[in-house]
């Protein structure tokens, strides 16, 4: 099915609206004003969340997909004229709405790639209003498949090799959440997902047992496993622990080698796995896995296989889809350069706790001899700092620039991304902090631009 059919991505007639109602009162004012100048905005996020050492940053492919469809239809419009806010604002600016299309330029970090707080994720260049108004959208959007690709990257390295799918659809904030957390999952290096919308849409392999209500729906737990073993003879997994997990393994070795696997859902995970390992082994079921789920995290996979848990793949929900211990990422835009009298002028906000650094940026990543990451440098855009260049032209003057990868292509750059950080800032908590600085050229102007700004105000 073609991308534009995608059920994440909003309809022609609702994108637009699909934004915060200030963004369209700037725009407003702006049309007014004449102030449509080119503008460059920066999206970074500003600190970590609790125990978290980087980000995996994911959700540009949407992104992508909103700038280049993003139309305000006729309903749009007059919608939005008959809103009391909009009582003063002149007939021109909805005939501007009317014919809005993304003309501007966007630079990014591939899906992917490991960031840092501070970092520009993406940055944005355009005529000021189109600018301001894609805002929302690419907060929401970069914000949560980052927060849940980042999330899953730790829970698959606590796995340790195991498999870990994606359970998380049911407990997510809605069909739309659960879709995009599902594919944000399998750039974080899940194999699965439960969700079938993404498997169908994305090519995400699919994966299921049975839930607790199929066995109490027989007579008997012999007769639930024999129906389901009957319709699904080459991929049954059965779920022990309906009444009592050993007495439910003796039951499941009647189907000999061919059984695929069992799942386990509560209880003490260690213990019982251990057990049924040494059942199932006994019977020669050796090459059966043992699945576990069970409000799992990456904190809590670490504990089972520390305590010699006979695990070999994890389904993870709640915690991988809401991020429940970050449940947010602190991600800010701001608008960093606009061009004033056809000259380019930094714009720097000096907040105590909110400041920011003026100008087009560049992450400049620097490496050592067997590629592992060494430090990053944030510079401005035309600064020589060496290393690697991680942001990259992908839509120039509204128009895509190359191909857009593959999800397992994205999914692989980030399996490798993550290898070239080194451990001690991978580590679930008490990871250090990767060192990232400020280039000469980006203090300076900052130093510039403040004085501006205070001249400005004397």
């Amino acid at each position: 099915m073609p991308r534009d059919a995608n059920p994440l991505f909003l309809s022609a007639d609702t994108m637009a609206l699909a934004t915060d109602l200030y963004e369209l009162t700037m725009a407003a004012g702006y049309y007014h004003a004449g102030l449509n100048e080119p503008a460059t905005f920066e999206m970074f996020v500003r600190k970590l969340p609790p125990n978290r050492s980087y980000l995996l940053v994911a959700g540009l492919e949407q992104v992508v997909h909103y700038l280049r469809h993003v139309r305000f239809s006729g309903k749009a419009v007059d919608y939005l004229r008959a809103q009391p806010v909009f009582a003063n604002v002149g007939d021109e600016f909805f005939d501007y709405l009317r014919a809005f299309r993304f003309t501007g330029d966007l630079h990014a970090m591939p899906e992917g790639t490991v960031a840092f707080a501070g970092e520009a994720l993406v940055r944005v260049t355009a005529p000021l209003i189109e600018a301001q108004l894609v805002e929302t959208y690419l907060l929401a959007t970069v914000n949560f498949q980052t927060l849940v690709a980042t999330k899953a990257s730790r829970v698959v390295a606590a796995a340790q090799g195991r498999a870990v799918v994606d359970f998380g659809t049911r407990r997510a904030h809605g069909p739309q959440a659960g879709y995009a957390a599902a594919r944000a999952a399998y750039i974080g290096g899940c194999v699965g997902t439960s969700n079938v919308l993404a498997g169908y849409e994305l090519g995400i392999p699919i994966s299921g047992t049975q839930a607790h209500s199929w066995v109490m729906a027989f007579d008997t737990e012999e007769h639930a496993f024999q129906a389901y073993y009957d319709v699904f003879p080459d991929s049954t997994v059965l779920l022990l622990d309906t009444y009592d997990s050993i007495a439910a393994t003796h039951k499941a070795i009647a189907f000999g080698p061919s059984l695929r696997g069992v799942r386990l859902d509560s209880g003490d995970l260690a213990a019982q796995s251990r057990r049924v390992r040494k059942i199932l082994d006994a019977a020669g079921l050796h090459d059966t896995r043992i699945f576990a789920s069970s409000d799992l995290n990456e904190y809590r996979i670490d504990a089972l296989l520390k305590k010699g848990a006979k695990l070999d793949a994890f389904g993870v929900g709640t915690d991988l889809v809401t991020s429940r211990d970050a449940p947010a990422l602190a991600g800010v835009y701001k608008l960093v350069e606009l061009q004033r009298d056809g000259e380019p002028a930094p714009c720097v906000k000096q907040s105590a706790a909110k400041k920011t650094y003026p100008g087009r940026k560049q992450v400049r990543r620097l490496s050592d001899k067997r590629g592992r990451y060494r430090r990053d440098v944030i510079c401005l855009d035309h600064e020589d700092c060496g290393g690697e260049a991680l942001l990259v032209p992908v839509l120039r003057r509204g128009k895509l620039v190359g191909e857009l990868p593959s999800l397992e292509a994205i999914q692989q750059r980030a399996g490798e991304a993550l290898a070239l950080l080194p451990p001690r800032f991978r580590r679930f908590k008490g990871a250090e902090q990767y060192p990232v600085s400020i280039s000469p050229g980006l203090e300076a102007l900052r130093t510039q631009a403040v004085g501006h700004v205070k001249r400005a105000k004397a």
